[in-house]
């Protein structure tokens, strides 16, 4: 872009930001009626223009392959029938779900008379800055309506088209519901100034939400002036100790690295305890190498599972440890006991998803004790970590902070409160 033409574009998306604003202030008080309505209005037309959200999606798919983006980030960006589905049931979990605003809590009348409490309200409007994945445009756009908050969404060059079709269609179905006007922008510029200038609205979005790679989250935080809620980097560890069940343990590896293994939340580390690692590492690999999982092993696993040619085998590097592969490869790695697991956990963690495949009770409390993490397991796949999956309806994103949100942010993450106070007249002495 010309200086010119990025001169006109930051105008614009000063106006879009004042016009979400406006639109916030309205929504603090709309009805839950009209917000309702205006997510089943989503649903509908999600299902109703299927046809044309995924025909531009396919645009953005052919040209990541042209690009030559990875097949992981393709991945991420590519919608099919049944993940649009998977959207619109999530459009309508929000829907049911209550709506937190206008929530009246911790009344209790203080010795001078003084009704004193809190009110849940909005945060006002929520800024997205976020790569690949479209579904992320409907995902925030009816949290944010459910919670009473205006949105401004920037999404990646790489989705251009499909955001643009899902834009269009939560900016239609939202006016038919009476929703304000200006209630959810769409920046279409992909040039990075843009990004610059919106980390600089800070008179104007209450809260921003970074979704995609390290380097964007760095970035963002780093230079936004307003609150963010940053996280989605999964460095992800299962550690199998010694009291495993080993079918559940080779199930449990399989789903939690195989399902979807692009996602922040699938499995990148599995320790296995050396007591159960002869009979445990062989099952996991086995159920692995159906889907071709390259095995980046310590010296002690690959002696285990050396004898089987069938396996992809790599000799782990320093760098495999603490590192999100989203790509069907798994660090393996043998541990003396569970104090050298969460050791272990706790220099290479991200502080995401971590789990423990057990069945003594003392070292299931010790793990989700000892862990710092966003949300710890024991015997279920880190592939749940997921605002749908933890009855949130959706989520913008999944936070590894541990201030205002950890974990999947959903509705309650998206407002504050505020105090009110009822009196008979009381004035305070000295």
């Amino acid at each position: 872009m010309s200086a010119v033409d990025i001169k006109s574009a930051i105008e614009e998306l000063e106006a879009k930001g004042r016009a979400a604003k406006a639109a916030s202030r309205r929504m603090a008080y709309l009805p839950t009626e009209i917000k309702n309505k205006a997510l089943h209005n989503i649903a509908d037309d999600l299902l109703a223009k299927q046809d044309e959200i995924l025909a531009a999606n396919e645009i953005d798919c052919k040209e990541a392959k042209v690009s030559g983006l990875s097949e992981a980030i393709i991945d991420r960006l590519r919608l099919t029938p049944a993940r649009l589905k998977s959207t619109v049931q999530g459009v309508l979990s929000v829907a049911d779900l209550p709506d937190v605003v206008g929530e009246v809590f911790d009344m209790r009348t203080m010795p001078n008379g003084l009704i004193v409490g809190r009110k849940r309200v909005p945060l006002g409007v929520i800024g997205a800055i976020y790569e690949s994945r479209p579904n992320v445009t409907i995902d925030i756009s009816v949290l944010c309506l459910k919670a009473g908050n205006a949105v401004i969404l920037r999404g990646g060059k790489e989705a251009i088209h499909s955001n643009t079709a899902l834009v269009k269609i939560v900016q239609e179905a939202s006016s038919r519901a009476g929703m304000p006007e200006g209630v959810v922008q769409f920046v279409e510029s992909a040039d990075r100034a843009l990004v610059n200038h919106m980390l600089k609205m800070g008179d104007v979005i209450n809260l921003l939400v970074p979704r995609g790679g390290a380097e964007l989250i760095k970035f963002v935080s780093e230079n936004a002036t307003m609150p963010v809620v940053a996280g989605g980097i999964g460095v992800c560890h299962t550690y199998v100790d010694k009291s495993a069940d080993i079918a559940k343990a080779a199930a449990i590896a399989y789903n939690a690295k195989v399902e979807r293994p692009s996602v922040c939340n699938a499995l990148d580390t599995l320790l296995v305890h050396v007591d159960i690692a002869e009979k445990a590492l062989p099952r996991v690999a086995a159920e692995w190498a159906k889907a071709g999982v390259e095995m980046h092993c310590d010296k002690r696993a690959l002696a285990i599972l050396k004898a089987d040619p069938s396996l992809k085998l790599v000799p782990a590097v320093a760098e495999d440890w603490g590192k999100e592969f989203l790509a069907l490869m798994a660090a393996v790695k043998v541990v003396d006991s569970l104090d050298e697991a969460l050791a272990h956990i706790e220099q290479y963690g991200s502080g995401h998803s971590e789990a423990i495949l057990t069945e003594e009770y003392g070292a299931a409390m010790r793990f989700l004790n000892e862990v710092d993490a966003a949300a710890v397991y024991v015997n279920a796949s880190t592939w749940f970590t997921d605002g749908a999956q933890f009855g949130l309806g959706a989520e913008v994103g999944i936070s590894t902070q541990k201030i205002h949100a950890r974990g999947p942010v959903g509705l309650r993450e998206l407002t504050s409160y505020k105090w009110i106070i009822f009196g008979s007249g009381q004035i305070r002495s000295v």
